[in-house]
């Protein structure tokens, strides 16, 4: 029975809180503002944030999670230095060396050749009077395609006789060729590219973005074998080296077999640093985390500032309803209600002005991520149910804190004065 009636008191509280709402929609507006804004950026801030880290995971899994790369110095988060930059460039025999090591499936060297001039002469592949601008060239063994996991929808990847031979042959990426040919077949046609001709016998597959739609700088490229690259450009001799393993599981392993015999290749002593990077594509996670995690405070800051001046305004409302019923206080006292009874009800009040604050705040917040999404598709959001409940949760919360002092001030006030009270 003691059960029934407290439910009923709590349900009575909530329903003299609605009404209290609708007697003063302006005032109670404006009150819970601050917490509908509040709760609007967790929402809003957090869908395009778990978008765009669900893009990236995506985007570094397709890289593999048994590769490494290698590089004379690191180049994911790092500034190199001048004693960086004048290191020994990996060789061939470093390849020939890795790829004799157990645990290690392939390797791949790669060499690249990226103009930088924002200039409209730079013009790097040619085809009947149309031309793509800014390609990255690059030099590739066969070995390419089973390290980076690579799909060729159109065609084919060079041949070991074809890489052998240095012959004049190209595999374009996806956008180089979609410019250059506009739905024409690519296949057994020949571009210019540095003045010499090339026969086009694959186009790579479009690859993945981190903002999940747009270009990305690697569909303007073209693949050579190694050789025929040093034809075209004979003075890029800088190796990047991708290596694949063969179990996630021997990554320290591999790690270590690498480390040593790069260690040797270039004759580091016992009590030198080593003079080149290895690196694993998880590496780009761990940054964008850093930068997620950088914008997570900033949407906790915000959302603090709104929810704070929410609470000043509820505390507010609330010691204003407290004045405006301090006869209907001293009535319901003198007819038997206690101080627990006033308290909960004006406590419950204060939660629900809040909690209706942040469920607008959860479904504007997710209006707008589903307005975004609708309007800019390549965006990448989607509402997170744990960041929904939390923001809810702290929006009830905030009633709570903020809520307690004018219950308390209620509940203590003197029935007979409360009567007087005009």
């Amino acid at each position: 029975m003691r059960k029934f009636l407290q439910s009923s008191r709590s349900l009575e509280s909530v329903r003299m809180a609605m009404e209290t709402l609708r007697s003063n929609k302006m005032r109670s507006g404006l009150t819970i503002l601050g917490i509908v804004i509040g709760v609007t950026t967790v929402i809003a801030l957090s869908s395009f944030i778990n978008g765009l880290n669900q893009n990236v995971e995506n985007l570094v899994a397709s890289f593999g999670t048994n590769v490494y790369w290698v590089f004379r110095f690191p180049v994911i988060n790092v500034r190199p230095t001048t004693e960086m930059l004048a290191r020994k460039q990996l060789t061939m025999d470093d390849v020939v060396a890795l790829a004799k090591q157990p645990h290690i499936v392939a390797v791949s060297p790669q060499l690249r050749y990226q103009n930088f001039d924002l200039g409209f002469g730079n013009v790097a592949v040619k085809y009947k009077g149309r031309q793509v601008q800014h390609t990255i060239l690059e030099g590739d063994t066969t070995a390419a395609p089973e390290v980076d996991t690579v799909n060729i929808p159109e065609g084919r990847f060079f041949s070991q006789y074809e890489q052998d031979q240095h012959s004049d042959v190209v595999v374009l990426g996806h956008d180089t060729a979609d410019e250059l040919f506009r739905g024409e077949d690519p296949l057994g046609k020949e571009v210019e590219i540095g003045g010499d001709m090339f026969r086009v016998i694959g186009v790579m597959e479009k690859r993945k973005t981190a903002f999940g739609g747009g270009k990305n700088p690697e569909d303007n490229a073209a693949y050579f074998p190694i050789g025929t690259f040093h034809k075209i450009h004979p003075e890029i001799l800088d190796y990047w080296i991708s290596v694949k393993y063969d179990d996630p599981a021997n990554k320290q392993i591999v790690y270590d077999e690498i480390e040593q015999t790069l260690r040797i290749q270039r004759k580091q002593r016992f009590n030198q640093e080593d003079n080149f990077a290895i690196f694993a594509p998880d590496a780009i996670t761990r940054i964008w985390n850093q930068l997620t995690g950088g914008i997570f405070i900033f949407m906790i800051g915000v959302a603090s500032v709104g929810l704070m001046v929410g609470g000043v305004g509820v505390m507010n409302i609330m010691l204003v309803s407290v004045t405006e019923r301090t006869r209907e206080i001293g009535v319901r006292k003198a007819i038997g209600a206690t101080k627990r009874t006033i308290l909960l009800q004006f406590t419950i009040e204060a939660i629900t002005l809040c909690a209706v604050g942040g469920f607008i705040g959860v479904i504007i917040g997710g209006a707008l991520t589903l307005a975004v999404r609708l309007i800019f598709p390549a965006i990448p959001a989607f509402v997170s149910t744990f960041w929904a409940v939390t923001g809810f949760s702290v929006s009830c919360a905030i009633g709570l804190l903020f809520g307690i002092y004018p219950a308390w001030k209620a509940a203590n006030l003197d029935p007979i004065e409360a009567l007087r009270y005009e």
